[in-house]
């Protein structure tokens, strides 16, 4: 009976967390008016409406450059500048384009790696609405000095308001919250390491040396 009394309170706690989820991403769009940062940088998925999204960003002045993120190998600057209606000057000078990342982990990395090669700190964030959460966690893990500010994107596909009433929205909903988890579950204990490694390293007599 306690076993049964505890599952159930531990799936309690996970259907709350689930529900809680889904309202942060219902509340993300429409993402408000970023301030302006050093650089903006979008995570390229199924639908092109991120990409025009942060090239907007760009052509508002948002940031200086613009990264977009896991770009397919196959895809040429021409055939991408294609989809972001871009001016030609603008996306020429100020769009930078990673074919390196080829997920959310990497995509981290690859924003991280770009980010500080310009010593940029503060930067836009551009994704999907169910996206953005996992996204500023991988990118929090990948540069912890960087100040970042979400700019969501609609997925068309996804009713935020009602996605369990369809099993693609709750199919979609429910899987990325448990990726999101299985990240928040990484860091916190990547963050109990480094804190016990720092313990460590100042209780030792070489440190007071």
């Amino acid at each position: 009976m306690k076993s049964l009394a505890a599952v159930a309170i531990v799936a309690l706690i996970w259907l709350a967390g689930l529900l809680a989820f889904a309202e942060r991403v219902q509340r993300s769009t429409p993402a408000d008016e970023p301030p302006q940062g050093d650089g903006v940088v979008v995570l390229t998925g199924a639908s092109d409406e991120r990409i025009v999204a942060a090239m907007h960003l760009l052509e508002q002045g948002k940031g200086r450059r613009l990264l977009v993120s896991g770009v397919n190998r196959e895809v040429t600057r021409g055939e991408l500048r294609a989809v972001t209606r871009a001016p030609a000057r603008l996306y020429d000078c100020c769009v930078d384009l990673g074919f390196e990342a080829a997920d959310t982990i990497g995509n981290a990395q690859e924003i991280a790696a770009w980010a500080r090669a310009k010593n940029f700190t503060d930067l836009v964030v551009v994704t999907s609405d169910y996206h953005m959460p996992r996204s500023l966690l991988e990118i929090r893990g990948a540069m912890p000095e960087a100040q970042l500010v979400p700019y969501a994107v609609r997925t068309p596909s996804l009713d935020t308001r009602r996605w369990w009433r369809s099993a693609t929205g709750a199919r979609r909903m429910t899987v990325e919250y448990c990726k999101y988890l299985v990240v928040l579950v990484r860091e916190a204990v990547l963050s109990l390491g480094d804190g016990n490694s720092k313990t460590q390293a100042e209780a030792s007599p070489a440190a007071t040396a």
